[in-house]
């Protein structure tokens, strides 16, 4: 009986955990790296890549890559704000896990599937996403403008099982090798405190 009692305790405090995460979501190109960016994150509990800015009824991967869905490659993350805020992820985001001045494109992937978005789940992310590009652009960060589109996140729909944890499963790839393990150098050198 104790232990039933261990049992029940331990899964409480897990679900209380998953009660105080909270979700963004994110487009940045082939969901790919961005999805190992995040998923290489402290504080980030999930990443999950998918499709956002479309319906249900084309959310698959070989209707989206035609570029005609309204959907962007996107990756869910959930996160723990006591361990990395939305501002973080934010700051990842920009600087590490895609360029933020491509319009509808990134390195060798183009079309409007591939565009740069931050699908906000709340009013509180909306401010600070827009804050953040201000402040970019201000800063002069980038030598051509933020395209980023911030807009609201009506629906997320998780990609094909092959999609999921692509570069853990496929690090040989040349796709993987030349577009995506460079992020996540950069992640650890430019935030050693996040990586993980």
């Amino acid at each position: 009986m104790l232990g039933l009692s261990a049992l029940s305790t331990a899964a409480l405090s897990n679900a209380s955990a998953a009660a105080t995460d909270e979700t963004a979501v994110f487009a940045g190109g082939c969901f790919w790296g961005v999805d190992a960016v995040f998923k290489h994150v402290k504080g980030v509990s999930e990443a999950v890549s998918g499709y956002a800015g479309g319906s249900a009824a084309t959310a698959r991967y070989e209707l989206v890559s035609n570029g005609d869905t309204g959907h962007a490659e996107s990756v869910q993350v959930r996160f723990d704000p006591a361990k990395v805020s939305y501002q973080q992820l934010l700051q990842v985001f920009f600087s590490v896990a895609h360029d933020p001045t491509q319009l509808n494109r990134q390195g060798p992937d183009t079309g409007s599937q591939y565009r740069s978005a931050v699908f906000y789940t709340s009013a509180g992310q909306q401010q600070i996403a827009q804050s953040t590009i201000r402040q970019l652009s201000a800063a002069r960060t980038f030598s051509a403008p933020v395209v980023t589109q911030v807009v609201p996140l009506q629906q997320f729909y998780p990609a094909e099982e092959h999609h999921q944890n692509y570069l853990a499963l496929h690090p040989y790839r040349p796709y993987i090798i030349f577009n995506d393990m460079p992020k996540l150098e950069q992640l650890r050198k430019r935030f050693p405190a996040l990586y993980q």
